[in-house]
């Protein structure tokens, strides 16, 4: 555990709910960083599989979120929101042999303006996402980077928590990987209360304390596990069985984000998220032929910013 932890958690010993309704018209504006790094390796006994041996996706994006709807259900509370990225500066490198680094000092923006419309039930489940796939990639990474982070209210129990207090939940993994029943074992903890501020964003993109008054946050870790219920000699998801398909493999991986949520309106103020994955599995043909090795380390670090002031302005208004 980060010795930033390692300080008394605080004198409350109270339960507190961390979730606070929001409101119809209510504008959110998020700074989203999100660097990835992915080493492939791929074994063929037939034809060299066309596959990049590494990937990397650098993307920084501003995103506003308009509430159009909240709607409470028992404790928490429905959502119908819109959100569109302002800008976006990224980049992304599909590395071979003898390429050189691509200038990352580009930035890229959106001119038509997309909007992606979706809803948070009172679970925390996103749903009816439309728009989403109209974006570049790196917009959708960087929207589901932010996502995942700005529903964690919703995930925690509903009878509150209290500081030094730790909850479980598990997941399935929805990514098609090669490898069936792989499952997110996730464990939280409230370590303490703390001062926190939005950020702000100058026109020269310079990040700094808001002027707003300090708040104060829960400060939330969480440690996410990725674990195996199949055995690696028979790791076969159903749609590989359709095409006449089997696998074998292991997968795991580990996320630790740490989150900071203000006591005052239940939005994230500041989340970050190391994570590293691992793949190693053959796909092959009903009958073993065919065989195809698949090696993959993946890396990824993100952070999302809640801000106050920005230079920028919603396209279009």
């Amino acid at each position: 555990m980060p010795l930033m932890f390692a300080s008394e958690a605080g004198s409350r010993t109270g339960r507190v709910q961390l979730f606070r309704q929001l409101n119809a018209g209510q504008t959110i504006t998020y700074l989203v960083r999100f660097r990835s790094e992915k080493n492939i390796k791929a074994e063929s006994n037939v034809v060299s599989p066309m596959a990049p041996n590494a990937a990397q996706i650098d993307a920084h994006g501003l995103l506003s979120v308009e509430i159009l709807e909240a709607l409470r259900s028992g404790a928490k509370s429905s959502i119908h929101a819109r959100a569109q990225f302002l800008t976006l500066d990224s980049g992304v490198w599909l590395k071979k042999p003898g390429d050189k680094k691509p200038n990352w000092d580009v930035r890229r923006i959106d001119p038509a303006g997309k909007i992606i419309d979706f809803t948070i039930s009172p679970n925390g489940s996103l749903e009816k996402i439309t728009g989403l796939d109209s974006l570049l990639p790196e917009q959708q990474q960087a929207w589901h980077e932010w996502a995942a982070r700005f529903v964690l209210a919703w995930t925690l129990p509903a009878d509150g928590v209290r500081v030094g207090e730790k909850w479980k939940s598990e997941e399935p993994e929805q990514s098609a990987s090669g490898i069936s029943d792989l499952v997110w074992l996730r464990e939280s903890t409230y370590v303490k209360d703390e001062s926190c501020q939005p950020s702000q964003l100058s026109l020269t993109g310079d990040v700094s304390p808001a002027t707003s008054a300090a708040d104060t946050c829960a400060v939330l870790l969480t440690t996410a596990t990725l674990k195996q219920k199949s055995s690696p000699k028979n790791t076969t998801p159903e749609d590989f069985k359709l095409h006449e398909l089997k696998t074998t493999g292991t997968a795991k991986g580990v996320n630790q984000i740490i989150t900071h949520l203000s006591l005052s309106t239940g939005l994230v103020v500041r989340s970050t998220e190391e994570a590293s994955q691992f793949l190693d599995v053959v796909v092959a043909k009903s009958d073993n032929s065919n065989r195809v090795h698949y090696n993959v380390d993946a890396r990824s670090h993100s952070e999302i910013l809640l801000l106050t002031e920005t230079p920028l302005a919603t396209p279009g208004k």
